[in-house]
């Protein structure tokens, strides 16, 4: 399963309060905060909409 490791490295100050509130969905609560995701469509689109505000790296997890 492929997750994504999702960082917020830019202030959401001056931006539209629905990528305030994307910023939110994705669980980030303070400048430089980073969650892992399950890699599905849903929080690709939110990564999408935020793109310029976070930092996005895929991290591949090998299940034996």
């Amino acid at each position: 399963m492929t997750k994504l490791r999702v960082k917020w490295v830019k202030s959401s100050i001056g931006y539209p309060k629905d990528q305030k509130a994307t910023i939110q969905a994705l669980g980030l609560r303070k400048l430089q905060h980073t969650v892992e995701h399950n890699d599905q469509p849903a929080v690709r689109g939110m990564i999408r909409k935020v793109s310029h505000l976070v930092q996005v790296e895929e991290i591949i997890s090998e299940t034996l």
